[in-house]
């Protein structure tokens, strides 16, 4: 196991990635790759939570961006997270992964509201929980919303899956010379302001000792790999010193 003693995890998905190689929404056949990588890593044993960012289908700071009311804009970035829950919640149980969706935002006909005792009494029982929603309130990403449920569900880690294979000192897909980490403070990101997560997601897991292990989610079998230690990631943790590949 890539972190030692490590039982309960959150999987935090870019909306993007759900994308496949399409340019919006939802690709079922890529979803249910991704799902297979999530039974795959359940099956290891682990309890796993599950939150996915909503870029895929609408992005509030760009909505914003485009003269859109910031608030309302976040919360059409909220539903779309939901929409993206119950696909991934669909697929997962078509491979037999019996899976809950609890939202930030009640909507009680399509998923049960946040409550963190009944999603622990779920994870005990086996299940999948895939947090929508974000936070619930404007003006937080995604980002602050799964270290938010990292902390509150007691997870030992938070993974995120991106369409990168770590952090960098620069944008790898514009520098070809960008160098990634394989570990690193939190400190560190903070400071150099490093694109891992938002600075506020950072600091809470800092604050809570959450480590955070950033991988790329769109190669085959990597989740497995990463989680057995074998796989490309940077892991970012206190006391961490930079070391680079």
């Amino acid at each position: 196991m890539l972190l030692a003693d490590t039982k309960r995890i959150l999987l935090k998905l870019s909306g993007e990635v759900l994308m496949g190689d399409q340019q919006f929404g939802i690709d079922t056949d890529f979803v249910a790759k991704l799902a297979g990588e999530v039974k795959a890593a359940k099956e290891t044993g682990l309890e796993i939570c599950l939150v996915i960012g909503g870029g895929n289908i609408f992005r509030g700071m760009a909505g914003a961006a485009k003269g859109m009311d910031r608030a309302q804009a976040d919360y059409m970035g909220m539903l779309a997270t939901v929409m993206n829950a119950l696909a991934m919640q669909s697929a997962l149980e078509k491979l037999g992964v019996e899976t809950r969706v609890q939202s930030a935002i009640q909507m009680d006909q399509v998923c049960e509201p946040v409550i963190r005792r009944r999603a622990e009494r779920h994870l005990e029982k086996g299940r999948v929980v895939i947090f929508a929603a974000g936070v619930g309130a404007p003006y937080f990403t995604t980002d602050s919303g799964a270290a938010l449920r990292a902390a509150e569900m007691g997870c030992d880690a938070l993974f995120k899956g991106t369409s990168v294979d770590g952090v960098y000192n620069a944008d790898p897909k514009k520098d070809a010379s960008a160098t990634r980490y394989d570990t690193i403070d939190y400190d560190t990101v903070l400071a150099e302001n490093l694109k891992v997560m938002d600075a506020s997601a950072v600091a809470l897991c800092r604050d809570n000792d959450i480590p955070i292990v950033v991988f790329s989610i769109r190669e085959r079998g990597n989740l497995a790999r990463v989680l057995a230690g074998d796989g490309i990631q940077t892991i970012v943790r206190t006391g961490a010193n930079r070391s680079a590949s």
